[in-house]
């Protein structure tokens, strides 16, 4: 980014979905699903993909090349630590792009200094020379004090200076744990400006976090006082509580360029199929009340509200649903449509599907139409969501019959192929849901722990479809699995193996994960 940028009332939207956001517990994105996503994020205008940390394994280093020679308008991103190795990989996987960043960074707060147990002059001349050899292989190097919030401000002055003068062409003021508020957020970064030599020169950013929940309000704060690039994920996915969500913090902006007057290059129109994708391949869904994306961002129960919208949409609608890509209709597919309807219409959802996946969602999608009187939109995504993928193969489930009631307790028969050889057994357990996961766990033996079951219903109806999603733990590896299905039981067993499948492909990675990845390697 240049410094006209700076100048103009232009604010540059950098996105860590595939970064930051895949660093959530059990978030981890296929190599295909990684570059579907980057893909999404380059059509709607997005200015920067940070597309991975390439230092963390073989997979990610693959993804950020692929990304990189296929991004057509983003500048492509990689992160690395402060030490020559990363930054010299980073290097290897961006420099493919049209437009290639490096994104440095070292914890700065004294807690994080501790850590690798570095004086302030210590930490001051690696910042030196890490940023120095970065900018001797780009010229476009951005650099982050990891914790700056917690930063003293001396030591911040000093050594966002030293980064400027080694060549930072962007400079990332990182609220990491939070811990921040707005005034807190637009002070800082305004002290920054103006106390800092050669920060007229550069583009400050900020990157929040949302722990107690006020991310994109410390980000927006930080734009008026005087930063031109917003940090930020599709949906908040994050770390803990998250991070500022993309749609957010550009519809925040035009909504109300009447205080706030700065322009992202975002089409807004693509908002809502991109964060019903990235839910489904990140196994996060959105939450109902989710501000802009959320289920019931545009629903009104209310007599007063339904009486107002019916009036005057205005009203009690701040926007429009076509504003964020949200359809006008919705119910258009039945047990009739064929294979090019479908197609045509998941196309409007924001998925692109190939000639076998299609024709196996259209199988599923026959098989649901056949059990449901309407099929809607967030039918479909379901079904997306559970489209068959090479993690599947090894455990498959095949039959599934239980016996429940008011007297226990519960049965579930199960039979299920395990590396294309069929096994089967009948279990007990409290409730039909927990008998279910005893026999795959009967069939399957594994010391996983289930942190998360959640269900929900994808559309209304005593026929609609129940998305479950599972989160699993073994040995510091966390997986999520998600399915949907009109019977929960059902939905409920194949979210479950799901979720082994994943967990069986991390076992089989090897290498460093990027949960291994720590300031022990930083020397």
């Amino acid at each position: 980014m240049t410094q006209d940028t700076k100048t103009q009332d232009r604010v540059v939207i950098f996105d860590t979905t595939l970064r930051d956001g895949e660093q959530s517990p059990g978030a981890t994105m296929t190599h295909a699903e990684k570059l579907e996503i980057a893909g999404l994020l380059d059509d709607m205008g997005v200015d920067i993909i940070e597309a991975g940390f390439p230092i963390a394994s073989e997979g990610d280093f693959n993804a950020v090349s692929e990304i990189a020679k296929n991004a057509e308008t983003s500048v492509i991103c990689g992160l690395a630590r402060a030490q020559i190795g990363d930054i010299d990989r980073c290097w290897e996987a961006v420099k493919h792009a049209k437009q290639p960043r490096i994104h440095t960074f070292i914890g700065t707060s004294p807690l994080h200094r501790a850590i690798p147990n570095l004086t302030r002059d210590e930490m001051a001349e690696r910042i030196e020379q890490t940023v120095t050899h970065a900018r001797n292989l780009c010229d476009n190097v951005q650099w982050s004090p990891m914790d700056a919030t917690r930063t003293e401000l001396d030591y911040l002055y000093r050594v966002v200076e030293i980064a400027i003068k080694a060549g930072a062409t962007t400079i990332n003021i990182p609220d990491t744990v939070g811990y921040t508020a707005p005034r807190e957020s637009a002070d800082l970064i305004r002290k920054l400006i103006e106390n800092v030599p050669g920060a007229d020169e550069i583009i400050f950013a900020t990157h929040c976090h949302n722990d107690l929940g006020m991310a994109t309000a410390n980000s927006l704060a930080a734009v008026e006082a005087g930063a031109r690039q917003i940090e930020c994920t599709i949906n908040g996915l994050g770390e803990r509580a998250g991070n500022t969500a993309l749609e957010e913090v550009v519809m925040a902006l035009k909504v109300r360029n009447d205080i706030m007057p700065f322009q992202t290059g975002i089409d807004s129109t693509k908002i809502m199929n991109i964060s019903r994708r990235v839910a489904a391949v990140s196994g996060f869904p959105v939450q109902f009340n989710k501000a802009i994306v959320g289920k019931n961002a545009f629903a009104h129960e209310s007599g007063i509200h339904q009486d107002g919208m019916l009036k005057n949409a205005e009203t009690f609608e701040i926007m429009r649903p076509e504003d964020v890509g949200l359809s006008e209709t919705n119910l258009v597919m039945g047990k009739h449509s064929g294979r090019a309807a479908l197609r045509d219409k998941l196309e409007q959802l924001g998925f692109e599907v190939g000639d076998n996946q299609l024709k196996d969602v259209f199988v599923r999608f026959k098989a649901l139409a056949d059990r449901k009187k309407e099929i809607f939109d967030d039918d479909l995504i379901a079904l997306m969501r559970t489209s068959s993928d090479p993690e599947d193969e090894r455990l498959k489930i095949e039959k599934l019959a239980v016996r429940c009631g008011t007297e226990g307790p519960q049965v579930a028969d199960l039979v299920m192929e395990i590396d294309g050889e069929r096994h089967m057994t009948t279990q007990t357990g409290d409730g039909p849901v927990d008998a279910t996961f005893n026999a795959v766990k009967a069939l399957f033996p594994h010391e996983a722990k289930l942190q998360l079951y959640q269900v929900h219903a994808v559309t209304e109806g005593t026929d609609a479809q129940a998305t479950v999603s599972v989160r699993m733990e073994e040995a510091g590896r966390i997986v999520t699995g998600q399915s949907a299905d009109t019977d929960t039981v059902v939905a409920s067993a194949k979210a479950y193996v799901h979720a082994l499948n994943r967990l069986l492909v991390r076992r089989e990675k090897g290498g460093k994960d990027k949960a291994e990845i720590s300031y022990k390697d930083v020397s």
